[in-house]
């Protein structure tokens, strides 16, 4: 009975989590007479033509393009610059390290809508309106604190005997971090490079604000800017989210194994 419990509460729990994406799953299969209409739960007829359309009547594979590249630029210089601040912070000798964690913890506490009219004025003012060079600085700005907190934590969990051993045999710091530190931190580098991705890809705030032409927008912009004159067009917007969200379900998926590591590996003391 336990175990009966158990699953059901999972499955539950499961079914929970999966609705929204369940739902918009079914409604970009649904003919368009059938969108707002209930019953029938599952469209009678299935169509393929809400997928068609969002590609045929929208820039949306240079939404696409757009969204991987910020997306990608953001989560590489993240990992490049919070690894090295994170080992620095976990294993040289810094004076005051809880503190300057604590003010890096204090950079991501800021609303985005407090932060969003100065940011467009310096955007504006370096000439980067409009850019995906803008997004991605934003991005990485409010992704640092995240990368750092996550990483230090992961980097302490690593016996510190193995970074005395490195020094040992003559490694730089520099040398240690890259030949130790980073083959044994894989785990938390892919957790928290999907956690960078997944913001990257979803953020809609600075993405709507800092972007005006198909050009630069990224995904979240792009699909709510679907709707139309005099209509929503339902399925198509249905259909768009079921396309973006596909591949973060697959890296999630692939990855599964490491992001649990990461994720638990700052719970054991180093």
């Amino acid at each position: 009975m336990k175990r009966l419990g158990f699953f059901t509460l999972v499955l539950l729990l499961s079914l929970y989590c999966l609705g929204p994406f369940l739902w918009q799953l079914i409604t970009a299969f649904k003919p368009t007479a059938e969108l707002t209409t209930l019953p029938p739960l599952l469209p009678s007829r299935p169509t393929l033509g809400h997928f068609a359309a969002i590609f045929a009547g929208h820039p949306f594979l240079r939404i696409i393009s757009n969204s991987l590249l910020v997306a990608t630029a953001c989560t590489v210089l993240s990992l490049a610059v919070g690894s090295l601040a994170a080992f620095a912070l976990a294993r040289l000798p810094v004076k005051r390290k809880g503190l300057i964690l604590g003010l890096v913890l204090c950079g991501s506490m800021f609303p985005p809508i407090a932060t969003v009219s100065p940011l467009y004025i310096i955007i504006r003012t370096l000439g980067l309106r409009d850019t995906l060079l803008a997004l991605i600085l934003t991005y990485t700005s409010f992704t640092l604190p995240l990368t750092i907190w996550v990483l230090t934590h992961f980097f302490r969990s690593i016996p510190r005997e193995l970074y005395a051993a490195a020094r040992v045999d003559g490694c730089t710091p520099f040398q240690s971090f890259r030949r130790v530190m980073l083959p044994l931190g894989a785990p938390g580098l892919v957790a928290t490079a999907i956690l960078v991705f997944i913001y990257s890809w979803n953020e809609f705030l600075f993405a709507l604000t800092f972007t005006a032409t198909p050009a630069s927008r990224t995904i979240p912009v792009g699909i709510a800017l679907f709707p139309g004159l005099h209509e929503v067009p339902w399925g198509e917007i249905a259909a768009a989210s079921v396309v973006v969200t596909l591949p973060l379900l697959g890296l999630v998926f692939l990855f599964q194994r490491r992001i649990i590591e990461g994720l638990t590996a700052g719970a054991v003391k180093g």
